[in-house]
């Protein structure tokens, strides 16, 4: 049957939290609301809590859904009118634009690029917000992906971490969730955003917010972690948006807390990261729960095989957008420095390092560490000498860890030492770093690498699968960095480490 249509939305604003409690017992504390310091504890959990556990038997409780498209109720989802400065452009020159911006694209039918906002066609409301924010020019994924996007065509898009993808897929969501009915009681989410991790659903959440308060979209953020409450009182109320990890979304549509009925316009952010999590099953599960003529949006960082078959399997028609190269390379906006000094030196060296570039007050420092024991003991070797560290690992509370990257972001607690639970949150701390672009940062890793490297060389039949988890690990560290052009990335390692190094850097050249 055909429906009409309304836009905007009543309603004031929503109450949002992530809990209130905290409570953390063994290891290191930030002193975050306790106020007894630091404890050093000797136990540790391994479980970094990826957004659920019990991966295996996530969704078996959910019904398999038979979808009759002609008993669906229709739904408007192409939106994207072509500027007339758009319309003139020649195929030689949109060529050389995408040329310039190292952009690809394959497909069917694919728009040309914009070069501006308001070649985008953006409504108002949205316009208002993007100017608000200061933006000089779309990016080269934005130049291209929001004609994409708004066309109502199903999009991949391939670009590293920090070249503007959230707001890419983003503002195509308002424009969409103003072309459908409102929410009736009971009714689900219109947009599904699925991300790998906790930081990157908040991260993406602050987004929806910034852009969607004109319009009063409301959303919320369904992450493990933290208490269900406060997630489960906004499901019910009714949210236009819901930015959700696999496994905790998995765990209120079984407990019926939300259905996916209203769902039509679908985002798997990171798709790569998804998958190399082991999210493939629940992520398939969710979205058999969803309608399918819906538009959906892949967004990845590279582009293999797993994520190629995921496309296959679940979108229709796509277009693709590619910015540089498919294939995993290092960030050459990022120095990378490696020295080399022996297991005793590295903290006196580390020390040097800080008190050089914490000369200037504004600047901020990211030490990366293999374990959270290091993390620890580290944050703990910082605070005795004076200097203002905090430590951010999976065996923190959520809470606690996000007091940790706020107190970063805004300088208040300038030095952090992470292990890799700050590396899938990396977008947050880049975008925190792009905020002072005249900042120098210290980017420090501590024997993140020995072990993988050690046991590609002992076990070299597994070395193919060891190597690319090292080197992805790797990479989305320091591709997640994008400072000032002298911003350096220092690797402190040992000799035997250098050697594991340089054996890394010849089997996979492209990333060291």
């Amino acid at each position: 049957m055909t429906m009409s249509y309304g836009g905007g939305y009543g309603g004031g604003s929503r109450d949002r939290g992530y809990g209130n409690t905290a409570s953390y017992g063994n290891g290191y504390s930030n002193g975050y609301s306790h106020g007894n310091g630091y404890s050093y504890g000797g136990s540790y959990n391994n479980n970094n809590n990826y957004g659920g556990d019990k991966m295996s038997s996530l969704g078996s409780g959910l019904k398999q859904q038979n979808w009759d498209l002609s008993q669906l109720p229709k739904f408007e989802k192409s939106f994207y009118k072509e500027d007339p400065a758009v319309a003139a452009r020649s195929e030689e020159e949109v060529a050389k634009f995408r040329r310039e911006n190292q952009i690809t694209v394959s497909g069917r039918d694919v728009p040309k690029p914009v070069t501006t906002f308001d070649e985008a066609g953006f409504p108002a409301y949205v316009m208002s917000e993007v100017k608000a924010q200061g933006f000089a020019k779309p990016t080269p994924i934005q130049a291209q992906g929001w004609p994409m996007a708004l066309s109502g065509r199903d999009v991949v898009g391939i670009a590293e971490t920090g070249s503007g993808k959230t707001l890419t897929y983003c503002l195509p969501s308002i424009v969409h969730i103003n072309a459908q009915p409102l929410l009736a009681p009971g009714d689900g989410p219109i947009v599904l955003i699925l991300a790998p991790t906790r930081e990157l659903a908040v991260q993406i959440k602050q987004e929806i917010d910034k852009f969607g308060r004109s319009s009063r979209i409301r959303n919320t953020c369904v992450y493990g972690g933290v208490p269900k409450g406060q997630q489960i009182r906004d499901l019910q109320r009714g949210v236009e948006v819901c930015i959700a990890t696999p496994g905790r979304l998995i765990d209120m549509l079984e407990s019926g807390k939300t259905n996916l009925r209203r769902v039509t316009y679908l985002v798997l952010d990171e798709a790569d990261r998804m998958l190399d999590m082991g999210f493939e099953p629940q992520i398939r599960k969710i979205i058999g729960q969803i309608r399918p003529d819906r538009q959906t949006c892949m967004w990845s960082a590279t582009w293999p095989k797993e994520v190629r078959q995921l496309a296959a399997d679940f979108q229709t028609d796509f277009i693709q957008v590619n910015i540089g190269s498919l294939d995993l390379s290092a960030n050459h906006r990022i120095t990378q420095i490696v020295e080399v000094v022996s297991e005793m030196e590295k903290r006196d060296r580390m020390i040097k390092h800080l008190e050089k570039i914490m000369e200037n007050r504004e600047n901020k420092v990211l030490i990366f560490t293999g374990t959270k024991r290091v993390a620890d003991d580290i944050t703990r070797f910082l605070r005795q000498d004076g200097w203002p560290a905090l430590s951010i690992h999976g065996d923190k509370q959520q809470n606690e860890r996000d007091w940790v990257l706020n107190e970063f972001k805004t300088g208040k607690s300038p030095i952090m030492v992470a292990t890799d639970v700050a590396s899938r949150g990396i977008g947050m701390i880049a975008d925190s770093l792009r905020d002072f672009l005249s900042f120098r940062s210290l980017f420090v890793l501590f024997k993140l690498l020995s072990f993988s490297l050690f046991c590609v060389i002992r076990f070299m039949l597994c070395s193919i699968l060891l190597v690319r988890s090292t080197c992805c690990h790797y990479y989305n560290l320091v591709q997640g960095l994008q400072t000032s052009a002298d911003s350096p990335a220092l690797l402190g390692c040992s000799q035997t480490e250098y050697v594991y190094l340089k054996c890394l850097q010849f089997m996979t050249p492209n990333m060291c």
